[in-house]
């Protein structure tokens, strides 16, 4: 049995990653912050297992590096959870979308099969990429504060933009090498996804802008969108407090 893309394998494969949070949310509401801290620290190493997996797994290092967004929130994630570090908090609250994205456009992993080790490795880490980060904020390890938006989208998109030359320079070096996969292919990096676009929400943006690395410029739409959104949610839901006192 495949994955599929938006049947009815994939969509409950969806309600059993957000089911799967909620549970966690209520299985911590009333807990301790230590026994908070020691569920979801384990669960956040997720993401570096699958980085392993990979790497080890498709025997073509240069094509794996953990320099996708997902990959980079699940080496940011131990020390987020561990630290209650409020800016790298604030910034996996955004790049949680990431993860919930690969989720549910999974064009390129619809042939999964849903009991084989791709699978897992590939779903549960993203599924906890999505979940703890909104987890932290729910249960109040961290707080959601406005002044932190400028250090979420600076360092967004000073990641994108080193990922980036990181792209160009793995590119160049396969080329000049003729360097290939186990397939045979040249390998030529798309990390972040500045190349070009791989999903129908990116080519949107391409669309606009055809142009490697600058076209990704059209998210900052959306980031303002979503985090304004949650300041709006934070500050109704402050100040709905402050009256009821």
């Amino acid at each position: 049995m495949v994955w599929g893309s938006f049947g009815i394998v994939h969509i409950l494969s969806l309600l059993i990653a957000f089911g799967g949070n909620v549970g966690l949310y209520f299985l911590l509401k009333n807990k301790s912050e230590t026994v908070r801290r020691w569920v979801l620290f384990p669960l956040s190493f997720a993401g570096i297992a699958a980085i392993i997996f990979n790497l080890v797994t498709w025997n073509s290092p240069l094509e794996y590096l953990p320099l996708h967004m997902c990959s980079i929130t699940a080496l940011l994630l131990p020390v987020t959870v561990w630290t209650k570090n409020k800016v790298l908090g604030n910034l996996l609250l955004l790049w949680c979308l990431g993860a919930l994205l690969a989720l549910l456009v999974n064009t390129a992993q619809a042939n999964f099969k849903i009991f084989s080790w791709t699978f897992v490795f590939y779903f549960f880490p993203h599924a906890l990429e999505f979940g703890i980060p909104i987890l932290l904020f729910a249960l109040g390890m961290v707080r959601f504060e406005p002044k932190y938006i400028l250090s979420t989208v600076a360092l967004t998109f000073a990641i994108y933009t080193a990922v980036h030359f990181i792209n160009l320079g793995v590119n160049a070096y396969a080329l000049a090498n003729n360097v290939l996969n186990p397939s045979g292919e040249l390998v030529q990096v798309n990390y972040m996804y500045s190349i070009t676009p791989a999903n129908p929400v990116l080519a949107l943006f391409w669309s606009i802008i055809p142009c490697q690395y600058w076209y990704m410029y059209l998210g900052i739409i959306i980031i303002a969108v979503y985090l304004l959104a949650i300041w709006l949610g934070v500050w109704l839901k402050r100040r709905y407090y402050k009256t009821n006192e």
